[in-house]
């Protein structure tokens, strides 16, 4: 018997800080509810750093002129259905520092399903008993204000 691996679906993600340190979450209501970093699917030739910058313009309004993209820090790869459909995620995030006012919703011309946005200080995000992805987000965005980017993207658990 045979098993086929799902399509690949490239995903660039972006761990929003702001001036505070404050990491920028957004809740979604399916699979039980949850918080998510914003970001989504490549689209055709576009590299990770413009989809990023492009998916924070379309779900959040945000000015790509106000971002301020960094390193990569991690990648993650998870099988889950998008549109009804198997398929291979595989997540690149990046760091990127935005001031809080620059998120105009009024702007925003993809939601996707998005209930809010918050800002996390990050000892509520430890602190939490919600569900946020990508797992250990808390631990990679404290190790990162306190050593710097890592040399290597650090791979996360699904």
């Amino acid at each position: 018997m045979t098993t086929s691996t799902p399509p690949l679906r490239e995903a660039a993600r972006a761990i929003v800080l702001d001036a505070k340190d404050r990491v920028l979450l957004l809740r979604y209501d399916e699979n039980g509810g949850f918080w998510a970093t914003p970001g989504g699917s490549l689209e055709d030739g576009e590299d990770h750093a413009t989809a990023t910058l492009r998916e924070l313009r379309e779900e959040l309004g945000i000015d790509e002129k106000a971002v301020e993209l960094g390193a990569q820090l991690a990648e993650r790869s998870k099988d889950h259905l998008v549109g009804g459909r198997e398929v291979r995620q595989v997540e690149k995030y990046f760091l990127t520092r935005v001031p809080a006012a620059a998120v105009d919703l009024a702007r925003a011309t993809q939601p996707d399903n998005i209930r809010e946005h918050r800002w996390w200080p990050l000892a509520d995000l430890h602190a939490t008993g919600e569900t946020v992805y990508p797992l250990g987000l808390a631990d990679l965005i404290t190790s990162v204000l306190e050593h710097g980017a890592p040399v290597r993207p650090v791979v996360l658990a699904g």
